[in-house]
């Protein structure tokens, strides 16, 4: 089995999730509205803390809204922080909400 990180959408339970070795290692929730993704709470298992995989989850999940034309409201602190050390996903989250996030 694949230790690869792989991150799926799974839209029953509203969030992406990353699984390593098959395991599920953490997620990240979304609110879908038309046109926009807002996204609430990031997690990963203490298990699987301190190996980079809340930021591939992240960037993956972003890339993902890109894709679908999607706008970001990252109401999340960890998916906030990462988009403002990533200025090239800034335009995601549009220009009028953009204050109200710090970004």
């Amino acid at each position: 089995m694949s230790t690869e990180p792989a991150i799926t959408d799974n839209p029953d339970a509203n969030r992406f999730e990353i699984h390593v070795g098959g395991e599920l290692a953490g997620f990240a929730e979304y609110k879908l509205k038309t046109g926009q993704i807002s996204f609430t709470h990031t997690e990963i298992d203490d298990g699987f803390s301190g190996q980079g995989l809340a930021g591939r989850l992240v960037r993956a999940a972003l890339d993902e809204a890109r894709g679908r034309g999607l706008a970001v409201l990252p109401f999340c602190p960890y998916v906030r922080g990462w988009i403002a050390k990533h200025p090239d996903y800034v335009d995601l989250v549009p220009a009028e909400r953009r204050a109200g996030f710090e970004l």
